[in-house]
């Protein structure tokens, strides 16, 4: 059993480095390098001509992605986990990320909101955009994970398994559920996108709907292994958490998205079929010309 209470927990510093008076913490250092490693990946796929934008415009949309993650994700904590300790809280609470508590759920759907609204200011294709942020994310969750490990925040339940943690200011086991996330949610998540992207290359918004499924249900099973929030607990059936109630939904919607992109390639195979009934009869018919065959 590994014990983060002892010597371990000595070199695992929420806080990163002091510059004087300010303290650097590893939780926004991970946020720092997930939006440069999204940069990147983007950029990567301008310069492929596979995102049609210029760096300007890639300058642009990370600013209005960093907006839509903070903004989103703050929001999406207020709205579905907090619970006020007191009957008043100051007005600008929904907004104090500085105080803790951000919604992976949130975030998404704050990044959804923007990139629809940019897609729509810039002209670019929604569904293109989408997909390379599904690949460019992964990274960015991962690191993430690895920060709320370090920060010892939502810990895992109480275990046995050779490989228990206890953490700071706990006397028990628990699972380490945020490095079971930080693995399903980076290397695993990324490789099945790029896996999808390669058996649909050309068919946009089948990589970004693959995303919030496999999210959606590696999400789901990891909550099991992780302590409810205390604040709101078990929302149904005793087993039932907020965040099973929330990866429920998105994964949902991934799969209803993917079928409405399976049914649109269907009509479009079928349009083209109707406008050249030549492609779709066998080569070994009379009527159609050799050239059709090769």
């Amino acid at each position: 059993m590994i014990s983060l209470s002892g010597s371990l927990v000595g070199w695992i510093d929420p806080v990163a480095v002091h510059i004087g008076p300010l303290a650097v913490r590893w939780y926004g250092i991970a946020y720092l390098l997930a939006f440069a490693a999204a940069y990147a990946i983007l950029w990567h796929a301008v310069r492929a001509r596979r995102l049609a934008m210029t760096k300007a415009a890639l300058d642009e949309l990370l600013a209005w992605l960093v907006l839509g993650v903070l903004v989103g994700g703050r929001a999406g904590w207020w709205l579905f986990y907090h619970r006020a300790d007191a009957s008043f809280d100051a007005w600008y609470e929904p907004l104090a990320i500085w105080h803790g508590g951000m919604s992976f759920h949130g975030g998404l759907a704050g990044v959804a909101i923007v990139t629809f609204l940019w897609s729509r200011y810039r002209r670019v294709r929604l569904w293109n955009l989408l997909d390379h942020l599904a690949i460019a994310a992964p990274l960015g969750l991962m690191l993430g994970r690895i920060a709320n490990f370090i920060n010892a925040e939502l810990v895992g339940r109480v275990s046995n398994m050779p490989w228990a943690i206890t953490f700071p200011g706990d006397t028990l086991s628990r699972h380490p559920s945020q490095i079971y996330e930080a693995v399903l949610e980076g290397p695993v998540l990324l490789l099945c996108l790029i896996l999808v992207r390669k058996a649909f290359l050309g068919r946009d918004g089948v990589p970004a709907a693959a995303f919030l499924v496999l999210y959606g249900v590696f999400r789901f099973v990891v909550e099991f292994t992780r302590q409810p929030d205390p604040q709101i607990g078990f929302v149904g059936w005793g087993w039932l958490t907020m965040g099973q109630v929330l990866s429920g939904v998105i994964a949902a919607i991934g799969a209803v998205l993917m079928l409405k992109q399976a049914r649109l390639e269907t009509r479009q195979r079928r349009s083209r079929d109707k406008v050249d009934p030549a492609s779709s009869r066998p080569c070994g018919s009379r009527r159609v010309r050799r050239q059709a065959c090769g």
